[in-house]
């Protein structure tokens, strides 16, 4: 079920990333509802996509 909870996170993540605040806030409720390792993949995840979106240059990751 877990995994469940982290690849609804990504989607959530590619649908707020047009606002680097609400990129920001999203993830840090992922921190709260994922396992610690899913956390880590997530955020491997973000810093990718982060430069992939020029304009989430600013949200520490």
């Amino acid at each position: 079920m877990s995994r469940t909870i982290y690849k609804y996170t990504v989607e959530v993540l590619k649908k707020v990333s047009f606002n680097p605040k609400l990129f920001k806030r999203e993830l840090e409720k992922a921190s709260k509802k994922l396992l610690p390792h899913e956390y880590t993949e997530l955020m491997i995840w973000a810093k990718n996509f982060k430069f992939q979106n020029p304009h989430l240059y600013y949200v520490e990751v």
